[in-house]
């Protein structure tokens, strides 16, 4: 089970981003948000300015899982999905991901379902080689799409061999907040692996405090910067999260 990596905690699992453009910044980043004690940390590797010096990306993999046991996420976030504008094709993208599992200590990457289908399959096959888990995710800065088509992509995500479902979507008023809380029930249900899901923005809030309750296994925190949009301060996050557990303990 996917959530064997975090061992003597239950979810929902705070993850932390480093956002930093250059190595100092992401270590000190780093030294920063590891007193906030993270379930997770996602190094979303799009925001480093020199992410094609492929040494420099695999020593800092290193380096980072060298001072902490607190399990790793790397991300490239796709330019299209919200990620920052990068320099490498998505072939070069797709090898350095490939690398950062074959030799780095690195416990997930996240890719999206929404690039190319041998792109998709190739990391599936590296990644299970080298004992990582997949992250197969989609992102709509704009929308929360229909429910058909976040059910859809949840079965896509799962035909490919996904470790975790991951969906972050835009909402365009209140109900469309609470239609993801319910899809996302829906597809925890229908799936055989774990879902994450977060409404972003101001009026998502509420689905990074209550997903939990519908199926979600990881919330995004913020530890110093933001990554997407409605992310909430760990410390604030975590607070909200123990409260509504204690008030309503028969959904734990």
């Amino acid at each position: 089970m996917t959530t064997e990596i975090f061992v003597n905690k239950k979810a929902p699992y705070v993850c932390t981003p480093l956002t930093g453009k250059t190595k100092v910044e992401i270590l000190e980043q780093l030294d920063k948000i590891l007193p906030q004690k993270p379930d997770l940390i996602e190094w979303r590797a799009d925001f480093l300015t020199d992410l094609a010096d492929v040494e420099l990306v695999l020593g800092l993999v290193q380096e980072i899982k060298g001072k902490t046991d607190i399990p790793l996420l790397f991300t490239i976030r796709a330019e299209h999905e919200g990620g920052e504008k990068i320099t490498l094709t998505e072939e070069d993208k797709v090898s350095l991901i490939s690398e950062v599992c074959k030799q780095t200590d690195v416990d997930f990457v996240d890719y999206e379902t929404s690039n190319e289908d041998k792109y998709v399959k190739t990391l599936r096959d590296i990644s299970k080689e080298n004992n990582k888990q997949l992250i197969l995710s989609y992102h709509n800065f704009k929308v929360t799409p229909d429910n058909d088509e976040i059910i859809e992509r949840a079965r896509q995500a799962e035909a490919y061999g996904a470790d975790i479902a991951k969906f972050a979507v835009m909402p365009n008023s209140k109900e469309d907040v609470l239609r993801l809380l319910e899809v996302t029930k829906t597809i925890d249900d229908m799936l055989e692996v774990p879902v994450v899901t977060m409404s972003m923005g101001d009026l998502g809030g509420l689905s990074r405090i209550v997903g939990w309750a519908y199926g979600s296994i990881i919330t995004f925190g913020v530890g110093v910067e933001l990554s997407a949009p409605g992310q909430i301060p760990v410390k604030k996050l975590r607070e909200a999260i123990q409260l509504t557990q204690e008030l309503v303990p028969s959904w734990e």
